[in-house]
């Protein structure tokens, strides 16, 4: 059986960045929940800092430039994502809108997403529910119940208080994303020639 494959978008501007930290605890505790199931997954993550002129370029344009190219073509032949943005105004950055802006919008279809944001407070939580919930069910992305939201507090708690501590969340959302992916079907193979019905008919007789 092939690995799976998924792709960690991160939208973090600094570095390093708490956005980037959630992220890579998402991708560790989904490749894990799949270890104990013995699937294998090859976890990519893109950070957009880096893709941030090819994207304004690509907006004006039309036209990506490489290393964005990769990154799109990572996304749309991904199995699941991660998507974790910063929290701007109530809502997530530019620059992570900017990227789902230049992505084709059937790349998503039927595809396990886990979306997770980082703010100041937890009273930007809410921006997961009212912003990318939305974003990523326009693109018809299958995604998990569970959203993770981290707030400075959480870090500075160690994230574990509680049932409903960050390492909490973390986990959950993380099983829900790696039993989605668990249930993948292979890829079907592919057929390269159709033989005539009526020659499969005398291949039986003989």
């Amino acid at each position: 059986m092939s690995p799976l494959k998924l792709v960690v978008v991160s939208a973090g501007l600094s570095q390093p960045s708490s956005t980037r930290l959630l992220a890579d605890r998402l991708a560790e505790a989904t490749g894990q929940r799949l270890a104990d199931e013995e699937r294998e997954v090859e976890v990519r993550v893109i950070e957009l800092r880096d893709l941030a002129t090819d994207i304004a370029n690509n907006l004006v344009t039309g036209f990506p430039g490489a290393a964005l190219r990769g990154a799109i073509e990572a996304v749309t032949e991904a199995d699941g994502v991660i998507a974790v943005t910063p929290i701007f105004t109530a809502s997530y950055s530019g620059l992570f809108k900017s990227f789902f802006d230049v992505i084709d919008n059937t790349a998503l279809d039927g595809k396990p997403v886990l979306i997770a944001a980082t703010g100041g407070t937890a009273r930007h939580s809410l921006a997961l529910e009212h912003a990318l919930r939305p974003l990523f069910a326009y693109l018809r992305a299958l995604v998990v119940p569970t959203a993770v939201y981290a707030a400075s507090e959480d870090w500075g708690t160690g994230g574990s208080a509680g049932a409903d501590g960050l390492s909490a969340r973390i986990a959950r959302a993380a099983g829900e994303l790696a039993d989605l992916l668990a249930r993948r079907p292979a890829p079907a193979e592919r057929i390269d020639a159709v033989i005539p019905f009526e020659q499969q008919l005398a291949a039986l007789r003989s």
